[in-house]
């Protein structure tokens, strides 16, 4: 039986959803069945689909008390709505339902952890919170369910905050990972910080999934990337341990992470017995304006595959309120890991989706030129840069999209060789608020003029994959849809090749 919060919610989003029509959406990107959505929570594989939830309020597109949404795909690019998961209704998540996993149990039920916050116990808690604007404790909790509806575990929390050591944080202690080993039993990383704001993430332990213990303290941070770290994920990949992790409050370290919530890879190596990670690189995941949140999943053929919300907590007054739906995810890339790096590449299955395919060769960029039948925005424009031989390096190179040719409202994407970086700028998209509307991502190899991106466009979004995704970088846009044309432009002389595939569902 449903509990009266959760048939509310399922009731508000059909009634909501049916106000939004079908091009007001993006048309393969994820985006939320109504209202608000942020963060990707329990991306995983069950009973032949793959399951996404997110963090969800059907009643506003605005943060507000979180529940659970609820999608499913066979494609990932292809997704169709399940009612929601997840409803604040008890006092461990009186205070919302937020980030976390998800897992198929050997009895064949899909279990979901995820944080609630509950209220203080006592007075030192007390004492705790209320320094906070929540004034909530933060626990992990279970469900248990057949892909459509989901039943709480009646011994919640599973994880409270008072298991943790002295010196760690009541507060911050959230965004549950499970990870099952290879001897089946179960890992949990969950990020928190220690008493002076440090992030670290911590290690439980777990033979059946559902009784926990504290293990160790799998990372610190020691003041290297910001604060608090959320939404941690961690896998092996291409023989390297990762650690994905979204920092908050990070400072600019040159042109590799920008100021705010950003997005963090650490790569190296890890001893499974000691659970002891030893990090050997670190980069930014993407590069651009609207990243937060990864979540990964290894799909049944081996592919380890990465979804984001394609949006930031610096970022999201962009969408109005008035708006009937707000937030979207990226689109899923498959990752892979060489030359001391992350790569990313759109998933594969965006290919069973092409048609109208369109290609050029050799077309020489001196000043501003379009290409027929080159335009519009569900798209995947596949373009490599170089410079004319014999000639100079050109100075700049910009491709302009969802462009209107009369009122010039445009996208842009701009290399510039000599110093290496790609901007993606969207100051002159539409927007009349004052956000952060360019990045900029160094690009040192392509310095000698040689370049390729390849951007996907989907009516509402922009995402950049550069030098066979090397590079990404993502934003939103809310340009009127009108605005279709693309167009290159150079300073200096340039030889392009493009291919434009159209993308429908």
């Amino acid at each position: 039986m449903n509990s009266n919060k959760l048939e509310k919610a399922r009731q508000i989003e059909l009634e909501k959803e049916a106000l939004i029509g079908e091009k007001d959406k993006p048309m393969f990107h994820l985006c939320p069945r109504a209202g608000w959505m942020n963060d990707p929570n329990g991306f995983s594989y069950y009973n032949g689909e793959y399951h996404l939830f997110y963090q969800y309020n059907p009643y506003n597109s605005y943060w507000d008390t979180m529940h659970w949404g609820h999608a499913v795909s066979r494609t990932l690019m292809r997704w169709s709505y399940r009612p929601a998961a997840l409803a604040p209704d008890h006092p461990y998540d009186e205070g919302g339902c937020y980030s976390g996993s998800a897992v198929e149990m050997p009895d064949g039920r899909q279990l979901i952890m995820y944080t609630g916050l509950r209220a203080p116990k006592d007075a030192g808690e007390e004492l705790e919170a209320a320094s906070l604007q929540d004034k909530f404790m933060q626990c992990q909790n279970l469900a248990f369910g057949d892909g459509t509806d989901y039943v709480k575990y009646d011994k919640n929390p599973v994880i409270d905050c008072n298991d943790l050591p002295e010196g760690f944080s009541r507060i911050d202690f959230r965004d549950p990972k499970i990870i099952r080993q290879k001897d089946g039993s179960y890992l949990c990383l969950i990020a928190g910080r220690a008493a002076d704001e440090d992030g670290q993430i911590y290690l439980f332990k777990s033979r059946d999934c559902i009784s926990w213990k504290y293990w160790k303290v799998l990372i610190k941070n020691e003041g290297r990337f910001g604060i608090m770290w959320e939404c941690p994920d961690f896998f092996e990949l291409d023989g390297k341990q990762i650690l994905l992790a979204s920092p908050m409050e990070m400072a600019p370290k040159g042109l590799e992470y920008h100021n705010g919530a950003g997005s963090l890879c650490l790569a190296g190596e890890y001893d499974e017995e000691t659970g002891t990670f030893t990090p050997q690189y670190d980069q930014a995941i993407d590069y651009g304006i609207d990243f937060y949140a990864a979540q990964t999943i290894l799909t049944p053929d081996g592919r380890r595959v990465m979804i984001a919300w394609m949006q930031n907590w610096d970022t999201c007054l962009m969408r109005d309120k008035r708006a009937p739906w707000a937030g979207q995810m990226t689109l899923p890339r498959e990752l892979s890991f060489r030359d001391g790096r992350l790569y990313q590449q759109p998933i594969r299955e965006m290919e069973i989706y092409y048609t109208n395919s369109v290609s050029y060769r050799k077309v020489p960029v001196f000043d501003e030129i379009s290409l027929y039948a080159v335009e519009g925005r569900t798209i995947d424009l596949d373009l490599t840069v170089r410079p004319v031989p014999g000639e100079p390096v050109y100075r700049k190179f910009s491709v302009w999209f969802a462009m209107d040719p009369v009122t010039r409202i445009h996208t842009a994407v701009r290399f510039t060789p000599v110093d290496g970086t790609v901007k993606i700028d969207r100051k002159y998209a539409g927007s009349r608020k004052a956000l952060v509307h360019q990045r900029r991502c160094l690009v040192p190899e392509s310095m000698d003029g040689n370049i390729r991106m390849r951007i996907i466009l989907d009516r509402y979004s922009c995402e950049v994959f550069i030098n066979d995704g090397r590079y990404v970088m993502s934003a939103v846009i809310f340009t009127d849809l009108s605005a279709e044309k693309i167009c290159f432009r150079t300073e200096g002389k340039a030889i392009i090749d493009v291919t434009k595939k159209e993308i429908s569902l």
